[in-house]
């Protein structure tokens, strides 16, 4: 079990990144909609900053332009020489290090929270990097608790000597949120509430934790991939088949991760 309260050192900087994939459109238009109007972002005693990570890929609607934005933030990249001879994407994560670190280092930003969309029926989804940090277990058991009725399901992708490159990577606290299904290049306003949501959700934990409350001890479920299944395919390694219609619908944790509950102590 884990409990938190706000006797820690406060969070500061916030930022909430959208676009690092040019074509998944809900994080877009709220960024967008947020830097003409933040007010409903703010909280008292907290910076937070709407951010277009990718603009040219976001511009034509495409999930990158030279490289995979969300890949390349890891120090090899980072540490290159600036030069207009580097991709794209690289150029703009020594950018982004730059406004929001640098990575690692006790100027960064405290949390980014960066914004996807997925083609797969996997719901509200927050996503876990560090098992053993209880100031997100607790944020991530608010914003569940908080959207209940609506799922909410936690997807952990930690690994024990990965070190990762996404673009929240620099933050002192990474948290990935993917809601689906949506189709790349389209938005759904139903999508879009519920990102809306948890955006909110999350942002008042952080108001919360910075006025001292006390979070009782709680457990969380997650989900982690435990195999990846291939299409059925023929002898040219061309897919030979298609979802069935009865689990064409089916949320996505359902029937492609493993389920079980993280209690921490």
């Amino acid at each position: 079990m884990t409990s938190c309260h706000g006797a820690g050192d406060p969070i500061k900087k916030v930022a909430i990144f959208g676009g690092t994939h040019g074509n998944e459109l809900t994080g877009v238009f709220l960024v967008k909609h947020w830097l003409e109007n933040g007010t409903e972002i703010q909280r008292t005693g907290l910076e937070v900053k709407p951010f277009i990570t990718n603009p040219r890929a976001v511009k034509r609607c495409t999930r990158y332009v030279d490289c995979d934005l969300n890949r390349v933030f890891d120090p090899e990249n980072l540490g290159k020489e600036m030069s207009e001879d580097l991709p794209y994407e690289v150029r703009r994560a020594q950018e982004i290090n730059h406004l929001f670190g640098p990575k690692d280092s006790e100027d960064s930003y405290d949390i980014i929270f960066d914004l996807h969309n997925t083609t797969s029926n996997m719901g509200c989804t927050l996503i876990l990097e560090d098992s053993r940090n209880d100031f997100l277990i607790q944020m991530f058991h608010y914003i569940k608790m908080s959207l209940a009725p609506l799922p909410c399901y936690v997807y952990l992708i930690e690994h024990p000597s990965l070190k990762y490159a996404t673009a929240r990577s620099i933050a002192k606290y990474a948290v990935g949120i993917e809601v689906g299904p949506q189709p790349q290049g389209v938005l759904r306003a139903d999508i879009l509430d519920q990102m809306r949501k948890m955006i909110k959700h999350a942002l008042d934990f952080i108001h919360n934790f910075n006025e001292g409350k006390e979070f009782p001890p709680c457990a969380i479920e997650v989900y982690k991939i435990m195999e990846k299944v291939d299409y059925p395919r023929n002898k040219s390694g061309e897919i030979a088949a298609i979802i069935h219609p009865k689990l064409q619908a089916v949320t996505h944790t359902e029937h492609r991760c493993g389920g079980h509950p993280l209690v921490l102590r």
